[in-house]
């Protein structure tokens, strides 16, 4: 098994695993269970995507689409926290 993601946290690693699984690689998340001590842990780095070495040729791509979208995401959100100081616009 090797590292295709490492994750800030357990919600971009299942989507990460999903989108693998979704081609027929199977993924496997580790550290997922390490959640529950940040505090006592190093909260950066405990948590990553690992696939069997046979796929990794097939996985980084995938990896990399789905990265390259949070990272867009993450920009997105910064933007808009930016110009309105809101996280979200304002409604009404």
């Amino acid at each position: 098994m090797r590292i295709v993601y490492r994750a800030q946290n357990l919600i971009d690693a299942h989507l990460v695993k999903d989108a693998l699984e979704n081609a027929d690689v199977p993924a496997f998340i580790a550290g997922e269970y390490l959640t529950g001590g940040v505090g006592q842990l190093p909260a950066m780095d405990y948590v990553a995507v690992l696939v069997p070495d046979s796929s990794i040729d097939v996985a980084e791509p995938i990896v990399r689409d789905i990265d390259r979208a949070l990272t867009e995401a993450r920009s997105a959100i910064r933007e808009l926290d930016d110009d309105t100081g809101d996280l979200l616009p304002a409604i009404g």
